[in-house]
């Protein structure tokens, strides 16, 4: 009996994964990325969930979040993932898409004291993102 491959593949998916190399549909969910994330706190969405939207085809869901802009590419999602997926990179993807279809009025949506408590170096890279 062969099997079918049943995976969403949309083309802001595919672009991603050109872009970072890696295939973000065998992610199964595990959610260790997203434990190891130390700005999941500022997230709205978590690692593996933008993931799993991303597999989903909802797009517009994954453009109005700010996680791609609050990663700080510190890798960590990256070394946990026992997929080897390159959750990190492909991050940084969806940012470049972001600023190549011209969302680069994306920001970070956070209100000044949500600002003051993000560690420098999430500014740093948020803020370096977007000005793109």
């Amino acid at each position: 009996m062969e099997i079918k491959n049943t995976e969403i593949q949309s083309e802001p998916v595919s672009r991603i994964n050109d872009i970072s190399g890696t295939n973000l549909s065998k992610c199964y969910q595990c959610g260790k990325c997203s434990a190891g994330c130390p700005m999941v706190q500022s997230m709205d969405i978590l690692p593996n969930q933008i993931v799993r939207l991303a597999q989903l085809g909802k797009w517009e869901e994954v453009m109005r979040a700010n996680t791609p802009w609050i990663c700080a590419a510190c890798m960590t999602c990256s070394v946990r993932c026992p997929r080897g997926i390159k959750i990190a990179e492909a991050i940084e993807a969806m940012r470049q898409v972001f600023l190549r279809n011209r969302n680069s009025d994306r920001r970070l949506g956070l209100s000044q004291e949500e600002l003051v408590e993000l560690p420098p170096i999430a500014l740093i890279s948020a803020y370096r993102k977007i000005a793109e």
